[in-house]
This record gives structure tokens, sequence and C-alpha cells, in this order.
């Protein structure tokens, strides 16, 4: 509820393909009532507030925060399959009545990107080579074992010139074979999602994974009958020498939206 002194807002967790009304009951954020907001065959899910961003500065509370937020939305996913997911602390200024007129202003917009995500989850697919198999596949490289033989016997300046060059040819190497695998796992990967996005490498990964080179970090918008071949697929590339797979989801779909209404959704709806 808001105070004197802040207007009131809702805080919205996503758009549902369904405009059947819902109530979740008191489960949201700080045990608040959520429930759905429904227009014309679409809806929110959403829970009274003040119109302000939710911000703390103890961590726990922000982790409840961001667990109950995932939360809700997994639940709505559960009880009407596709959904837009909103980013944590998205709120409309003013009553119900505001969100609906929101979702009336984007109707055409929000629909089509409901339809376009059905029987469609997001899956995150980070693939590693293992730090020994890239020095070994370098150093067994004939060019890099010429350079080395021809370093035997040689003065010490001819010897650090050579050093200089195979230096530099190792990094060549090195970055070939990167490109190298990037690219052909890219190509076997890219027939299994309708959409993707590409993903900074250098991404904080679990222990289990974070002394390997993060090749590939996709974000990939893939359809319910094609998981499976693209689970089988990253189960043979985990099992090559030198590589590993770190494969999770299904998520809800965060990284397919593009800017309406001051929050993130698919930049090709119109």
């Amino acid at each position: 509820m808001s105070s004197k002194n802040t207007p009131e807002g809702r805080y919205v967790y996503c758009i549902v393909n369904s405009d059947k009304e819902t109530d979740f009951g008191h489960m949201g954020i700080e045990n608040s009532f959520v429930y759905t907001l429904p227009i014309k065959n679409i809806g929110a899910i959403a829970h009274c507030c003040e119109a302000k961003l939710y911000k703390t500065e103890d961590k726990e509370k922000a982790a409840e925060w961001l667990f109950t937020h995932q939360y809700i939305i997994d639940l709505a996913t559960r009880e009407f399959g596709t959904v837009i997911p909103l980013a944590f602390s998205n709120i409309i200024a003013g009553d119900d009545e505001a969100v609906k007129k929101w979702l009336n202003e984007h109707h055409r917009q929000l629909k089509t990107l409901l339809e376009w995500l059905e029987g469609k989850e997001q899956y995150e697919v980070q693939i590693f080579l293992e730090n020994e198999f890239v020095r070994k596949t370098i150093e067994e490289n004939e060019e890099i074992q010429n350079l080395r033989k021809a370093m035997e016997n040689k003065t010490k300046g001819a010897a650090y010139l050579l050093k200089k060059q195979q230096e530099k040819k190792q990094q060549e190497k090195r970055l070939a074979l990167i490109e190298h695998h990037t690219e052909n796992l890219y190509n076997r990967i890219k027939e299994f999602f309708d959409d993707v996005k590409n993903e900074p490498t250098n991404k904080k990964v679990p222990g289990k994974w974070e002394r390997k080179l993060m090749i590939l970090n996709l974000s990939c918008l893939v359809r319910k009958d094609r998981v499976q071949k693209l689970t089988t697929l990253l189960e043979e590339v985990n099992r090559r020498e030198g590589f590993a797979v770190r494969f999770t989801g299904p998520w809800p779909p965060y990284s397919f939206r593009a800017e309406i209404g001051g929050s993130k959704w698919r930049q090709d709806v119109k």
C-alpha cells in the first residue's frame, strides 16, 4: 500500500497469454497479495505497492526479493504457459486501471510477442576448453615445434628473436584454435534454436568450470520439441576430450525482449 507521501503503484512480475482472473494469495515480495489484471486475452501478474523502486543494502533481503520475483514468474508459467517476464522492480505508477491502460496501449506488441514465444523456452549454453588441452594442442603444432628446434645451438641474440617469434605464433595458434571450435560448435548448435543472444564469455561461473576457458556463452530460445536433440548434441560435445559443457534451463525468456513502455522486450516486434 502507498503512504501519504508516496503515490500508489503496481509491481508487475510478468505478462501472460490469458485474461483469466486468478489470485495467487499472499506470496509476493514482502508477502504481498499477488493477482492478475486481465484485459483483452492478456494479463499482468501484479501486487499493490508504493510507486518507488525496491531498494535495500541488506544482501539477504535483496536475494529474498529476487527469489520471490522469480518464484511468482515460475508460478505464472505453470498456470498460464507462455509469459513475458519483466525485470525485478518493474513498477507502474497508479492503480489497477493504470496497468490495464498500459496493457491496452501496448496490446498488439505484447500479444505478438506472446504468440512468438509460445511453445519455446530459454536455455543457457556455455562451452569450455580445458586449458591443458589448448596448451598441448599448440605445443604439438608442427610450426611451433620447428621454431623450438630452430632455437637449439643458436646464439643468445638469435635464440631470443626466435623465442619472441615462437610466442607470437603460439598466440596466433591459440586464437585460431578458439575461433575454429567456437565457429564449428555454434554452427552445429544453431539448427536447434529459434533465436540466440551471444553473452560475454568472461561471465562468472561456479567453481567446477571457473578454471576452464569459456569459448561460447549463449542464451538460446528453443522449441520444446527440439530440446532433447540439443541436449543430445551437448552431451556428445561434453564427452569429447578437452571440452566441457554447462547447460541450464528452462528459464523464462528474459533475453528475448525489446523496449516497450520502459521495459525490455524484443526489438523486432512492431
